[in-house]
């Protein structure tokens, strides 16, 4: 069902049951008010009957026939009876059609511990006055039918419902315009999502200017489309770059093969050949492995997480740099060194973040004229700060921002050493997945710094 039909009979059936309890309020105290008012109207009747008869006694018994006859109109089906403290029938009348009504002892009895006792008899309503005087103990019972009163009732009763039925078509009609004018920006936001395609991420949905829950959904619905077009130009230029990469050493191994080939040749120039293909090889499996790297660390859930300590990460990420080249010098420093080894200790996975650090460490005994990476270790607010040094080229200030993307090398690098561009780009999301962060400043006096900040366990313990 769709939400506008959901919205419109919701909308009628509160204003269904609003209605409904009103009508039935209504009812329910004007029925009240009624009975109370012809109660009241019984009791002036009784009492008028009393005050006669007490006044003129069994002498007015013609008087009070004559004043009940000319009163039938006031009181339809109207009986009236006197009782004696004996239960004696002093007065009775009857209206045209009726009979006596017959009155129980008890409801006698309890007319003269209460003064007046209302009950029904046959359809109609009466009322048992105890009336006392110097001469008299009498009780006096009137029984009439409030026909205006209950005439008014029924018509209460079809105006009500009739007002019922109408309110129920106003509340449907007034609920299905506005549940129109409610869904009809979400009606325009599925249009809009529906021309959204792969091929034209480029679109926007119209927030407009309310600050609604609309506009924030809109504005929810933009932001995913921004981080799903970065998502799919990354991966476009990331698959265009592989691809590129990739083809590279196969075409050289392809080329090597038809040329050698073509003719025969000695040992020698066979040997070479085969030289050159294994580091074509080596290029494409080093190639292969960090592809699979960065696949790997593109969904958190892929990695377990324990405790690492981070000074022997940094301690083995030294010693196996050394043994890279006997050029390469790395140089450890730790700024304060905590008491609590729990400062020492990060949620994470060992190799990925030797991974990461050592390709920082590598790059500046790579880059710089010196071969040298100094590297500072310090604590900071349940931070652990790495900062990994070294006095090659500067980065350019453009180039900082996309050094971190797969396959982007800078310039300098490009021309002096052989690479894929993939390190910085896989150190990135390992440090991300390890809830850090990596900071880049690059000059001519201070050199290229990059500054890693991880979270340590006591961060997580507080």
């Amino acid at each position: 069902m769709k939400i506008k039909y959901k919205i419109t009979a919701l909308f009628a059936l509160l204003a269904t049951a609003i209605m409904l309890l009103s009508s039935v309020s209504v009812y329910y105290f004007t029925s009240s008010d009624r009975a109370e008012a012809f109660k009241r109207r019984l009791k002036g009747r009784a009492n008028n009957n009393a005050q006669i008869y007490s006044i003129f006694g069994d002498s007015s018994i013609k008087l009070l026939a004559q004043i009940d006859s000319g009163s039938v109109s006031t009181l339809p089906r109207k009986s009236v009876v006197i009782f004696d403290y004996l239960e004696n029938q002093l007065y009775t009348f009857n209206a045209t059609g009726e009979t006596t009504p017959e009155v129980d002892k008890t409801v006698l009895e309890r007319a003269r511990m209460d003064e007046d006792v209302y009950f029904k008899v046959k359809g109609r309503e009466a009322i048992a006055f105890h009336h006392t005087d110097a001469r008299n103990r009498i009780v006096i019972v009137v029984a009439a039918y409030d026909e205006d009163g209950w005439a008014r009732l029924v018509q209460l009763r079809h105006i009500l419902f009739l007002g019922l039925l109408i309110g129920i078509a106003i509340a449907l009609i007034g609920g299905w315009v506005f549940s129109v004018q409610l869904v009809r920006p979400l009606s325009m936001i599925i249009q809009e999502v529906k021309d959204i395609s792969s091929q034209n991420l480029s679109h926007r949905l119209e927030a407009g200017s309310g600050h609604d829950e609309l506009h924030q959904l809109a504005n929810t619905f933009n932001e995913l489309l921004n981080r799903l077009q970065e998502s799919f130009m990354i991966q476009r230029r990331f698959i265009s770059n592989a691809s590129h990469e990739l083809s590279t050493p196969l075409t050289s191994i392809s080329s090597q093969l038809e040329v050698t080939l073509h003719k025969d040749r000695n040992i020698e120039e066979y040997k070479q050949v085969m030289l050159s293909i294994r580091e074509d090889v080596k290029q494409m499996q080093q190639l292969t492995k960090s592809l699979l790297e960065i696949a790997k660390t593109g969904s958190q859930g892929t990695i377990e997480l324990v405790e690492v300590r981070i000074d022997e990460v940094m301690f083995k990420v030294m010693g196996d740099v050394q043994k890279i080249s006997p050029d390469y010098k790395v140089e450890l420093h730790f700024e304060d060194i905590p008491e609590d080894d729990r400062e020492f200790l990060v949620f994470g996975n060992s190799d990925l973040l030797y991974s990461a650090i050592k390709n920082f460490v590598e790059n500046g005994c790579k880059y710089s004229q010196d071969h040298t990476s100094w590297v500072d270790l310090s604590f900071q607010s349940g931070q652990i700060i790495i900062r990994v040094k070294n006095q090659g080229d500067v980065i350019a200030e453009e180039e900082i921002e996309h050094i971190f993307q797969p396959f982007y090398r800078t310039n300098s690098a490009a021309t002096r050493t052989k690479g894929f561009g993939l390190g910085l780009a896989l150190a990135k999301r390992i440090i991300g997945l390890h809830k850090g962060a990596i900071n880049v400043q690059s000059d001519i006096v201070a050199g290229t710094v990059f500054t890693i900040v991880l979270p340590s366990i006591k961060a997580f313990s507080r």
